[in-house]
């Protein structure tokens, strides 16, 4: 028995803007949306994440997560180049020490968005 994927789940009380945000700044695909549930699924590539109005058993006040969702690429000056100008940085495109170009953004929620490859050397 083995673990077969991660698939995060943002929880949001604008389903339908993150959506939107995750569509047409990120170019991801919808692949679900069902607005009664407050759900949705989206994708691009090999990445599927997920956004939700918050589980009922879940106390929620606002979007927070103490960490950072990293999306793994092949060519991370493209997607730089597709969103740099279409959201909110974190820190822009550089090389680290430990091996990777990466950049970070914001998404609409505030979640902290990476994008990165390995550095060849």
């Amino acid at each position: 028995m083995g673990l077969q994927a991660i698939k995060p789940m943002l929880y949001t009380r604008q389903v339908k803007e993150t959506v939107d945000f995750y569509t047409n700044v990120l170019g991801f695909t919808c692949e679900n949306y069902v607005e009664g549930w407050g759900w949705a699924a989206f994708s691009r590539g090999d990445v599927e994440i997920m956004a939700s109005y918050p589980n009922e058993h879940v106390l929620f006040e606002k979007p927070l997560f103490t960490g950072s969702f990293y999306i793994a690429t092949d060519n991370v000056d493209a997607i730089w180049n597709e969103v740099k100008d279409k959201t909110n940085i974190c820190y822009p495109i550089e090389n680290f020490d430990y091996g990777m170009r990466e950049f970070a953004i914001y998404d609409n929620n505030g979640y902290v968005l990476q994008f990165g490859q390995p550095i060849d050397n």
